[in-house]
């Protein structure tokens, strides 16, 4: 929904390091933001990677040939998982965190996403409708990048149960193991 309106920019960051950084870029920014924030405690992921956090950027934290997994917030963690998962099968996983969904860093997408060969995922903690999946798909097929393979990892277009987020992630195929399963049936 937040999507759709005029000039909003849209932030999803990772981790505490990812909010503490974007918190004054977003001060300083120029019109309205909407951002959408982990709920509990607040894990820190990125400090292991070097992580500069930067409104509108899409970061590679990890290269990988066989598949790419473009994710955001919460499921930057999880897809991190699932490349080290597969990683221990000889699938090389390429991992860019998009912690702004509006504007969308179109050109890291397309680079990322021109690759050859490679499975084109998305993983996030949204519904298929409205989100990162749906704006990365509209690029793809907006500038001609038709990936021969391509997933949406992510909510259904449905009202969910309520419960804890390791039940619910498995429950719905966004659990690190349902993700690797899902890209794995694709490489084959």
């Amino acid at each position: 929904m937040m999507l759709a309106i005029p000039g909003l920019t849209v932030v999803a960051p990772r981790d505490a390091l990812d909010i503490e950084q974007a918190v004054p870029q977003i001060g300083a920014h120029q019109g309205a933001v909407c951002m959408r924030l982990l709920r509990g405690q607040v894990p820190l992921v990125l400090d292991e990677y070097d992580y500069k956090s930067e409104l509108g950027s899409a970061k590679r934290l990890r290269g990988g040939n066989d598949a790419l997994v473009i994710s955001s917030g919460l499921m930057t963690m999880l897809t991190l998982e699932v490349a080290k998962q597969l990683e221990a099968d000889g699938i090389k996983v390429a991992v860019p965190h998009c912690p702004t969904i509006k504007p969308l860093n179109e050109a890291a997408i397309l680079a990322e996403a021109r690759q050859p060969g490679r499975v084109v995922a998305v993983a996030e903690n949204h519904s298929v409708v409205g989100a990162l999946g749906e704006a990365v798909s509209r690029l793809l097929m907006r500038k001609g990048v038709m990936p021969a393979r391509f997933r949406m990892l992510a909510l259904p277009d449905a009202f969910l149960d309520a419960g804890a987020l390791p039940t619910l992630h498995d429950r719905y195929g966004i659990s690190a193991e349902k993700m690797a399963a899902s890209i794995k049936s694709c490489l084959k």
